[in-house]
């Protein structure tokens, strides 16, 4: 049993390491908005073109934007430390109770 107790950890873990990279690429997304950055940069563009989708999904069903600023960032990070705080933690607390 200890294979999967050490596999389901692994897997929690590397899901908490990616969900925390992701985390800051919205924050390097927010940032880059801020100031006037050339749309041409391959950084700029990688961060576009890696939050864009979620975003939109987000502003699809929660239009949530007040004075132009859009907070549609916001509540990715949110839901991002829900998982982490959750969705992780259930992971590693099975990994354990198997082991």
């Amino acid at each position: 049993m200890f294979v999967v107790n050490n596999f389901l950890m692994s897997v929690a873990q590397l899901i908490d390491f990616l969900l925390t990279v992701y985390t800051w690429i919205i924050i390097g997304r927010v940032v880059i908005s801020w100031v006037n950055a050339d749309p041409y940069n391959p950084i700029v563009r990688f961060l576009y073109e890696a939050t864009e989708p979620v975003l939109s999904r987000i502003r699809r069903f929660l239009p949530i934007s007040f004075g132009g600023i859009d907070f549609t960032p916001m509540i990715l990070i949110l839901a991002i430390m829900f998982l982490q705080s959750f969705f992780i933690q259930t992971l590693k607390q099975l990994a354990v109770g198997m082991g």
